[in-house]
């Protein structure tokens, strides 16, 4: 269970943010990298520093943004500095911010094809030569690798995309607007992925759930589709009071995910008490 700090926060509320998180023992504070608003690597980092147990990720990286040698530099210095509260996944990245820098692809899954297990690898403490569509190393090797594993995670929506972070990556990233229905199939069409690769083992899961507490809840949420502009199934939320959130979550790990992580409004007025009420609902579910 956690809790996500939007990039529609200004930055200077993120430090007690996260404290107030690891006060109420929320156990994940994860962060998004949208253009044009905080860095991911930054906040993360900064996050960390100003908590002692709190895992803190970013979901998602955008892979055309960044080349895979600095965030595989970045991510083991990060996970050396903090060992083991470190997550992240890694993604297409929205097409037209990608194209407002000129980082836009042709191919993003030739691109996530390439770059995750390159990711993986040099992060594995491996020398690594590709030279691939995207990707361009020549014999690079992290002096500092992480001293633990870290799991590469990679965000998708689209049934291509999914069986393919099921290929190459240690676990998938859905955005909000996932039905519990919905995230059966994704899960489904991730474990073909890995079977096609002959892949075993543990594979994550995690979905962001948008999430408003209280007897208003189901109105405002109305207006926060509204604003994401969703339509139709992705019209997908958890409102109300705490029960009917929990069995949302519940719904949600039945269906196939390892970890949900609640999504406030985006001009969430209150995050304090937001933060109380993901608290409450992580207790619930231990309970």
């Amino acid at each position: 269970m956690g809790m996500i700090f939007q990039p529609s926060f200004a930055p200077e509320r993120l430090l007690p943010a996260a404290e107030r998180a690891e006060q109420a023992g929320v156990e994940e504070l994860w962060l998004w990298e949208d253009c044009f608003k905080e860095s991911g690597i930054a906040a993360m980092t900064a996050a960390l520093a100003s908590t002692e147990r709190l895992r803190v990720g970013v979901g998602i990286l955008p892979m055309p943004l960044r080349d895979v040698a600095l965030t595989a530099m970045e991510l083991a210095t990060i996970e050396r500095l903090f060992p083991g509260r470190a997550r992240f996944g890694v993604g297409h990245g929205v097409l037209d911010w990608m194209e407002q820098v000129g980082r836009r692809v042709a191919s993003p899954l030739a691109l996530m094809r390439e770059y995750v297990p390159a990711l993986r690898r040099l992060l594995d403490g491996e020398e690594v030569t590709l030279d691939g569509r995207y990707v361009h190393l020549d014999r690079v090797r992290l002096d500092w690798p992480p001293q633990q594993r870290l799991p590469v995670l990679a965000a998708g929506e689209g049934p291509k995309t999914l069986a393919l972070t099921g290929a190459v990556a240690d676990g998938t990233v859905l955005p909000a607007g996932w039905s519990p229905s919905a995230v059966r199939g994704a899960v489904e069409r991730i474990r073909e992925g890995r079977a096609e690769a002959g892949r075993a083992g543990e594979h994550e899961v995690v979905v962001f759930l948008m999430t408003a507490f209280g007897p208003d809840g189901a109105a405002q949420m109305e207006e926060e589709f509204d604003r994401w502009g969703f339509s139709g199934g992705s019209r997908f939320a958890a409102t109300g009071e705490d029960e009917a959130i929990e069995a949302v979550v519940r719904d949600l790990v039945d269906a196939g995910a390892t970890t949900v992580l609640l999504q406030s409004l985006s001009a969430e007025a209150d995050l304090d008490a937001y933060t109380d009420g993901v608290a409450r609902i992580q207790q619930r579910l231990r309970g």
